[in-house]
């Protein structure tokens, strides 16, 4: 069973690597895929980035109840997000501003400026590259994962950072 890598551990800070299609094909990365989802869900989180469980590679996986937070997403909502070596970009300059929390960073909570609308590209895990739209929630749950992968926490970022009580 995976285990969660928590702060001060200095993996956490480090970028992860990319993934080529015949890794992203392993018997090793699909079984790693399915752990994490597992993980997540048992540990009560949205997303969860592969740096998180030990392993520093581009790889994430954003759950479906995320997915059907974002009302104008057009992805199915029965399945999680798998994705490998992602990419956003911002695709307007409309920001909000939402209190975070991190299985990595247990028992804090801080209040983290992103952006409301981006663009992703990835491959899925069967390797087919994907391009999609992500807004509010979604699309702050994909930078909060995809900083993950370059060695970036909330905290980082975070203005009120708090105890949960």
């Amino acid at each position: 069973m995976l285990k969660i890598v928590t702060l001060p551990n200095p993996k956490l800070r480090e970028r992860s690597t990319e993934i080529d299609r015949d890794f992203l094909l392993s018997k090793e990365i699909q079984e790693l895929i399915s752990e994490m989802i597992s993980k997540m869900y048992n540990s009560d989180g949205i997303g969860l980035a592969a740096p998180q469980v030990g392993h520093n590679i581009r790889l994430c996986i954003i759950s479906k109840d995320a997915l059907k937070l974002d009302k104008k997403n057009i992805l199915p909502t029965e399945f999680d997000l798998v994705l490998i070596n992602p990419v956003w970009q911002k695709t307007s300059r409309k920001t909000n501003i939402d209190e975070e929390g991190c299985l990595s960073v247990p028992g804090l909570l801080g209040k983290v400026k992103r952006h409301s609308d981006i663009e992703v590209e990835a491959w899925n895990e069967k390797g087919e590259k994907i391009k999609f739209s992500a807004h509010n929630y979604f699309a702050r749950v994909i930078q909060h994962e995809v900083d993950h992968l370059d060695g970036v926490l909330f905290v980082d970022k975070a203005k009120d950072v708090r105890e949960i009580q």
